[in-house]
């Protein structure tokens, strides 16, 4: 095919030139007869000089790359796009958390990113290339979704030749002879796009790419296809190296299937975790399967129906045995168990390839690898990676405690913002430096009220508007909260004016009184004055505690009350001189009087008098018939009932029943309130 003298930058339908002279480029590599291993990795993102040290590791004999290796030179930069540029930035492991945080700073534009950056910031390759680094071991590797195209060309070409570096694509193969198995790799690089399978870009060959990406066209597809062909041998295992996860792509599983493939290795998800699988273990039956297949031939032809007629109009004989061999592999579907084949042959059977075939999604070099053991004619797996963190939990204390009717606790946010779990980029670590976790409480975005504990109720929208029924809700919901604010603030002052009155009775009495903390409003929450949450509060379940020395904890127990007290129900408003003339004689005996304080704005005429001693007090007691002011005061001695009668009057305690707390937990003993009897070990 010609190449037009001219091309719109948004033109996706050129195939591109024809291609090189065609030769398969393949060579048996012998590296051990008995046993090797052979270390699997992507993504070394331009840190070449750590894959010396990763064979070592892992005692490899060679190492199978899957893309992104970091094919730039210097002069790459001025040809990668801002956008790749800024994404190249982002997860390079040669830049520093420190410079790479400052180079993507929202204030930084593209410029001052372009002229910062240098080469030994993207790739090591300059230094692989003048032979600074030196390859121990072979590395077979394909193209990855960001490399320079134009260099690929110079390494496809011989222009560039690396001692130990092998680029596998779809014109070049080898064949590796280890223990005991003849090894076969078949690459495909490059980014999977349907809607770029026909435009070549900047790519002079079958290969595509452009502005620092490369992506797989339906002719590189062909001439793999043809290239397998070529050198199909029955006796060999056939291992499919793509940048783009057949797991993912069903023209890549349908090319698995056309190859014969007996093991894939693919990139580009960025897991932290390498993934192992075949389709039996996935699929949840063949059709599933089929499906998988019918979806990838569905986007494939909606493009190809659009751009047919220009590509049949501009391609040649050469490059249309290379298109037929890839529409071949969009239509590789196995026929349904039963299916009658087209033309009378035999009935549809299960493919082998559904459970002979196995698949390796890699995680990024910095996250882990995977190592294949040959021995005998056995290949067996090792797959390690670091995977996520999750020492935090063991530290982490959430800002709200869920109740049992909540609808559903906040989530965390996962670093880049997301609250869900979509599949992003992980960026490599920095080479000294493991990245942390981080913990499900930065970021969150909480709706909880931080006073009550209480979750906010969700509010309903529909085509972007509130509803009916969520607004009908909402004020509802703030009616009853103004409601619930007006009587908490009545019931606190009560209960304050009833505390001080308490109080006041309190310095009276003897020993022998109790308190009911149910009657004397909401209790304090506990703090610890670490400034963690304290036990039982809000913040979450703790551990106990092991710092305690053993002291005893000091009590606010008030000093023991008066026991020769009168108590006198007034029969109307009197002064403290006024009550102490009352008891004529015996107020040379009183030693305090005490009148308690208002209720709800009301004097209280009732008053407590303290005497030295008990015969003081039984003098006092005599006048209990005498007659003060307008009417004749009720005199008796001050005992529990007169002691508590401030703190029982009037309010709601806990226990659901208005000044008597105690009343509740006897019904509620007794079984006669909601719930029935509280329940004991044993209970049913």
């Amino acid at each position: 095919m010609q190449q037009p003298t001219s091309r719109p930058a948004s033109t996706s339908t050129r195939p591109g030139p024809s291609p090189r002279p065609y030769q398969v480029n393949t060579q048996t590599k012998l590296i051990d007869t008995v046993h090797g291993r052979i270390l699997c990795i992507a993504d070394v993102r331009g840190r070449l000089s750590s894959l010396n040290d990763l064979a070592r590791e892992a005692n490899a004999k060679a190492i199978i790359h899957t893309g992104d290796f970091g094919f730039f030179e210097a002069t790459s930069i001025e040809r990668i796009h801002d956008r790749t540029l800024r994404h190249l930035t982002m997860y390079s492991p040669l830049i520093s958390s420190a410079q790479r945080h400052h180079l993507l700073a929202p204030e930084n534009p593209p410029s001052a990113i372009r002229q910062t950056l240098t080469i030994s910031m993207l790739s090591e390759f300059p230094l692989l290339l003048s032979g600074q680094i030196k390859l121990q071991v072979p590395v077979f590797t394909v193209a990855g979704a960001c490399e320079d195209i134009l260099l690929l060309e110079k390494l496809r070409t011989g222009t560039y030749d690396i001692e130990n570096l092998h680029l596998i694509d779809e014109a070049t193969t080898r064949c590796l002879d280890i223990g005991g198995i003849k090894l076969r790799l078949l690459g495909l690089g490059g980014a999977f796009v349907t809607h770029k399978m026909f435009d070549n870009g900047e790519g002079s060959a079958t290969i595509a790419g452009g502005n620092g990406t490369i992506w797989t066209t339906a002719l590189q597809i062909g001439e793999l296809v043809d290239t397998a062909q070529r050198v199909f041998d029955p006796t060999e295992t056939r291992l499919l190296i793509s940048h783009a996860s057949p797991g993912r792509e069903g023209i890549l599983a349908s090319l698995a299937l056309v190859l014969k493939a007996d093991l894939t290795l693919s990139a580009g998800l960025h897991f932290r975790y390498a993934s192992s699988w075949n389709e039996f273990s996935v699929q949840g039956d063949y059709e599933a399967f089929r499906s998988k297949l019918r979806n990838g031939r569905d986007a494939f032809y909606r493009v190809w129906d659009s751009v047919k007629s220009q590509v049949d109009a501009v391609i040649d004989e050469h490059q249309r045995v290379l298109l037929d061999k890839a529409l071949a592999v969009v239509d590789r579907i196995p026929l349904a168990i039963g299916q009658p084949a087209p033309g009378g042959g035999p009935p549809g059977t299960e493919d082998a390839a559904w459970k002979n075939c196995w698949n390796w999604n890699l995680c990024d070099a910095a996250y882990g690898s995977l190592v294949l053991d040959i021995k005998e004619g056995r290949v067996s797996a090792e797959l390690k990676s670091q995977g996520f963190n999750y020492a935090y939990r063991r530290t982490a204390t959430p800002t709200t405690q869920p109740t049992p009717t909540s609808a559903k606790p906040s989530l965390p946010l996962r670093t880049g913002t997301s609250n869900t779990p979509i599949k992003s980029s992980t960026p490599a670590p920095a080479a000294d430096k493991e990245p942390d976790a981080q913990s499900p409480s930065q970021g969150a975005s909480s709706t909880s009220d931080p006073a009550s504990g209480k979750e906010t109720p969700p509010v309903v929208k529909m085509n972007g508007n509130e509803s009916a029924t969520g607004s009908a809700e909402r004020d509802r919901n703030r009616e009853k909260a103004e409601k619930q604010k007006t009587k908490k603030k009545e019931r606190k002052e009560r209960d304050h004016a009833e505390r001080e009155a308490a109080r006041e009775a309190g310095s009276e009495g003897g020993n022998d009184e109790k308190k009911d903390s149910t009657t004397t409003g909401p209790a304090k929450p506990n703090v610890d004055t670490t400034g963690s949450p304290a036990r039982g509060s809000d913040g979450g379940p703790l551990s106990p505690r092991t710092d305690s020395t053993g002291a005893r904890t000091p009590t606010s127990r008030k000093q023991a009350r008066n026991p020769w007290t009168l108590f006198i129900r007034l029969p109307n408003t009197t002064t403290e001189t006024e009550l102490r003339d009352f008891f004529g004689e015996a107020k040379n005996g009183i030693t305090r009087v005490n009148f308690p304080g208002p209720v709800g704005g009301r004097d209280r005429k009732i008053a407590y008098v303290e005497f030295g001693d008990e015969e003081a007090m039984k003098a006092g007691l005599d006048k209990h018939a005498e007659k003060l002011g307008d009417g004749v005061p009720e005199v008796k001695r001050a005992d529990n009932e007169q002691r508590n009668y401030s703190s029982f009057r009037g309010g709601r305690g806990r226990g659901g029943f208005r000044g008597h707390g105690f009343a509740s937990r006897g019904l509620s003993a007794a079984g006669l309130v909601r719930g029935g009897a509280p329940k004991t070990n044993g209970d049913a």
